[in-house]
C-alpha cells in the first residue's frame, strides 16, 4: 500500500495581543490603557483579548467592562474574551450583554466560551457540578437562539422560554464568531460541533496543544463541516528580554499571581528574541493560525519589543501538516 504523504501548507500567521487587566485596588490608569489600546491598533494587531477570573486573589478586571472600555477607544481592533466560563453565567444575560457590545463596537466582538473544569467552585454560582457540561452546551444553544430568533420558544432542561424576544440582535450576522476553549479531548471535539474555532489555553504547553490539534484534525476529518471554516488559535504567555533567566523568573512570578502556584513558566515562551521566535514558530507549526501574545508585566514595552524583534521573524512561511 502506498504511504500517504501529509499535505503541507504554508500559513500566514495572525497575531493578537492581550489587554492588561490585572490592576491592584486604586491603581487603574485609564489614560495608560487608552494609549496601550490605540498603540496596539496602530501596530497592526488583528485583535485584543481579555480573560475571565471571577474568584481568586489576583485583582483581575471583568472582561465585559474591559472590552467595552477598549471598544470606546479603538475603531478597527477586534475584541474578545478567551474565555467566558459560560456555564457559570445566565446565557440570556450573557447573550444580551455581548449583543449590546457587538452593536456598540459595530461588529468587532469575538466570543470565547468554555465549560470550566471540575475544580471550578460551581457551588458559588448555584451550579450542580454533576451537570455543568450539559448546562454549558444548552447555554450555548440558548445564546444562539437569542441572537438569531425573533421569537424564542426554548424547552430546555435548565432554561425555558415561551414566545420570548431578546433584542437587539448582534451587529454581526448571524452572531459574533464563537471560540471554544478546554483541554480535554471531549472539549476539543465539542468545539467542532458548536463553535467556529478552538482556542488553546495559555496554561497548556506547546506539546499539549499539539496533541489537542491531533484530536481536532481527526474529529474535523470525521465531521460534516469540511467546507465550513474553522479557526485555530493559542494563547501564549510570553516575555522577551536580553537574557534567558530574567524574563523566565518574572513570568513565573506573574503566573503564580494568577494561578496561585509557582513553576508555571514552563508553559510560557520566555527569553531572548531568538528564543521567543523559536517558541512561537513551534506553536504555529503545531497548528495555531492566530497567536494571542499575552504579556504580564511591562506590557507597553513588551508589546513594542515583540513587534520589532520577534513577530517579523515568525510571520509568513510557517509550514503546517
Amino acid at each position: 500500500m502506498r504511504e500517504e504523504i501529509p499535505l503541507i501548507r504554508e500559513v500566514t500567521m495572525r497575531f493578537a495581543i492581550s489587554i492588561p487587566q490585572i490592576v491592584s485596588d486604586g491603581t487603574f490608569d485609564p489614560v495608560g490603557l487608552r494609549d496601550y489600546l490605540t498603540r496596539a491598533e496602530s501596530l497592526g494587531f488583528e485583535s485584543a483579548w481579555t480573560q475571565e477570573g471571577v474568584l481568586g486573589s489576583s485583582p483581575t478586571l471583568s472582561p465585559l467592562e474591559l472590552m467595552s472600555f477598549a471598544a470606546a477607544y479603538t475603531t478597527r481592533l477586534r475584541l474578545g474574551c478567551s474565555v467566558f466560563v459560560s456555564s457559570l453565567h445566565n446565557p440570556i444575560h450573557l447573550a444580551k450583554s455581548l449583543s449590546t457590545l457587538d452593536q456598540l463596537s459595530r461588529g468587532r466582538i469575538e466570543v470565547g466560551l468554555a465549560s470550566g473544569g471540575r475544580r471550578s467552585q460551581f457551588s458559588a454560582f448555584g451550579v450542580d457540578p454533576e451537570s455543568f457540561v450539559a448546562r454549558f452546551t444548552e447555554g450555548v444553544r440558548l445564546m444562539k437562539a437569542c441572537w438569531t430568533e425573533s421569537r424564542i420558544t426554548f424547552p430546555g432542561r435548565f432554561w425555558q422560554l415561551q414566545d420570548a424576544a431578546v433584542e437587539p440582535k448582534p451587529f454581526q450576522k448571524p452572531y459574533p464568531p464563537i471560540w471554544f476553549g478546554g483541554g480535554h479531548p471531549a472539549a476539543v471535539r465539542r468545539a467542532i460541533r458548536y463553535s467556529d474555532g478552538f482556542f488553546g489555553a495559555g496554561s497548556s504547553t506547546t506539546a499539549q496543544f499539539a496533541e489537542q490539534m491531533r484530536v481536532l484534525r481527526t474529529a474535523l476529518a470525521e465531521s460534516d463541516r469540511k467546507a465550513t471554516p474553522f479557526q485555530i488559535a493559542k494563547r501564549v504567555y510570553i516575555a522577551v528580554g536580553d537574557d534567558e533567566s530574567q524574563p523566565r523568573a518574572r513570568m513565573d512570578e506573574a503566573l503564580a499571581q494568577i494561578y496561585g502556584r509557582t513553576g508555571l513558566s514552563t508553559v510560557a515562551v520566555t527569553g531572548t528574541p531568538a528564543t521567543c521566535i523559536s517558541g512561537l514558530r513551534e506553536v504555529a507549526q503545531a497548528g495555531a493560525e492566530l497567536i494571542l501574545l499575552t504579556t504580564l508585566f511591562d506590557q507597553a514595552e513588551q508589546m513594542e519589543r515583540l513587534v520589532t524583534e520577534v513577530i517579523p521573524h515568525v510571520e509568513g512561511g510557517i509550514q503546517q501538516a
